[in-house]
């Protein structure tokens, strides 16, 4: 019988799947009494943020807003568990890749993601946002919601064919339970308008946002590279080269599309969502839901194939009987070919309640009896008996100590987690003086189509 890594009511927490700003995700396994039983993701707020009432306020905030957007575009929200003063959001386990690692994979293989196939995937983005943009409150009264944190890394696309918008952490709605903080900007500065950089956040911005996406996913780069406050400057004064100018197979008219998203000023963008992906559609004939199935699983088929083995062993019911100090030891499993550390693990003991320890007093006698044994039969017979000893178990690895990130002094104040830019979202303060001017540009890559800030890391 298998041991879980922590049990949940009806859940129980097993992999580690990823790890955020504000919370990690694990595979999950959802058992009822009738004997019903599924695999589902679980979002488990940091402990170190459980205990500032903003991010709690901020966690049930996704959880309340999510369960209002139902759309096959966008990966649900099945339930909200409490669990020794911490919070749970179990999620749909959507079985496939982020669409940052499909574009890293990709460009590793020496070629860009398929035209048609780039252009599907976004156009179900944007239903996904399109359907959030429009969701209601109980009594029909409009969320307002905004993503506001649209980017490749929050595109989930799965072995179906389907791409999904997940993350709505640190969505914006009218309704909110909690206000950010003044002065701060939550998302990644590379996706973000010059409005937002401002302050000001509407469905214009994850329309901007689905743009930037798009231009990277046809050209396989960076539109926005180097430090924050190299990224403010080219949102703000940069002139945007069409997708055509990277990638020849990008037909003027979808460069059309991407150029009037990508516009500075708000009222030349698409009205919404579900218009932009219109737009698309009528730009090219994208790829049908078979023919993005057939990409994603002949671009990721090794990672697939050990996130299945992973998934199969939880369901099967096969997995180690005390996997925990073996996940402990590693920041994450390694279902993603990722080498581990433990000088990088998250350990998750800080919540799991250890079992009670076993008495050891019958193992003293019984070791007490084998070394009398041994000492007469060395006596009696003038040979050493064999004396067997027990393996030592490894300790398990404490968490290391993260330094915070260093602020980027420059005449626009901007101070963000200096990650790569899979990381999740992270919360950014940028106080707008005047226009950043003679910024020095951080060295390239050797490599100018360099694009490997675009990975799926764990966060």
């Amino acid at each position: 019988m298998t041991t879980p890594v922590v049990q949940l009511g009806r859940y129980t927490l097993h992999a580690e799947l990823a790890s955020g700003g504000m919370a990690t995700v694990y595979l999950g396994r959802l058992r009822s009494d009738a004997g019903f039983s599924r695999t589902v993701a679980i979002k488990r707020l940091h402990p170190h943020l459980a205990k500032d009432p903003d991010f709690v306020a901020m966690f049930l905030d996704e959880a309340r807003l999510a369960v209002r957007v139902q759309h096959p575009n966008v990966v649900p929200t099945l339930d909200v568990v409490q669990n020794q003063n911490e919070l749970y959001l179990v999620l749909e386990y959507v079985n496939g890749e982020p669409l940052s690692s499909l574009v890293r994979a990709a460009r590793r293989a020496g070629h860009t993601v398929p035209v048609a196939v780039g252009a599907a995937i976004i156009v179900n983005a944007l239903h996904g946002l399109h359907a959030a943009h429009e969701a209601r409150d109980e009594q029909g009264n409009p969320l307002c919601i905004v993503h506001r944190d649209v980017s490749p890394q929050n595109i989930m696309v799965g072995v179906d064919g389907v791409a999904r918008v997940l993350d709505f952490g640190v969505a914006k709605a009218a309704s909110r339970l909690q206000t950010t903080r003044e002065g701060q900007l939550k998302g990644k500065i590379a996706y973000m308008p010059p409005e937002q950089l401002n302050g000001t956040v509407t469905r214009k911005t994850d329309i901007y946002a689905a743009g930037v996406v798009l231009w990277e996913t046809l050209t396989g780069r960076r539109l926005f590279e180097g430090e924050e406050v190299v990224q403010v400057n080219a949102i703000m004064n940069e002139v945007i080269k069409p997708p055509s100018a990277m990638n020849a197979d990008v037909p003027p008219e979808l460069d059309a599309v991407v150029l009037k998203a990508l516009s500075r000023d708000m009222a030349m963008r698409y009205e919404t969502a579900d218009e932009m992906a219109r737009a698309i559609e009528v730009a090219l004939r994208v790829a049908n839901q078979g023919d993005v199935r057939e990409w994603v699983l002949a671009n990721a088929s090794a990672s697939l194939e050990k996130k299945r083995a992973v998934v199969a062993e939880v369901e099967s019911g096969s997995i180690p009987s005390n996997p925990i100090a073996e996940i402990l030891s590693s920041p994450h499993l390694p279902i993603l070919g990722e080498s581990s550390s433990p000088s990088t693990a998250r350990p998750v003991e800080s919540f799991i309640t250890p079992p009670p320890r076993a008495s050891r007093v019958p193992i003293v006698i019984a070791v007490a009896a084998v070394s009398l044994a041994a000492i007469t039969a060395y006596f009696a017979f003038g040979q050493r008996a064999p004396v067997s000893t027990a393996a030592a178990v490894s300790p398990i690895v404490p968490p290391p100590t993260v330094a915070p990130s260093t602020p980027i002094a420059s005449s626009a104040s901007v101070t963000a987690d200096v990650r790569d830019a899979s990381a999740p979202a992270s919360v950014v303060t940028y106080t707008p003086t005047t226009r950043p001017t003679n910024v020095r540009v951080k060295p390239k890559s050797s490599d100018p189509d360099d694009i490997t800030s675009l990975t799926d890391t764990r966060k």
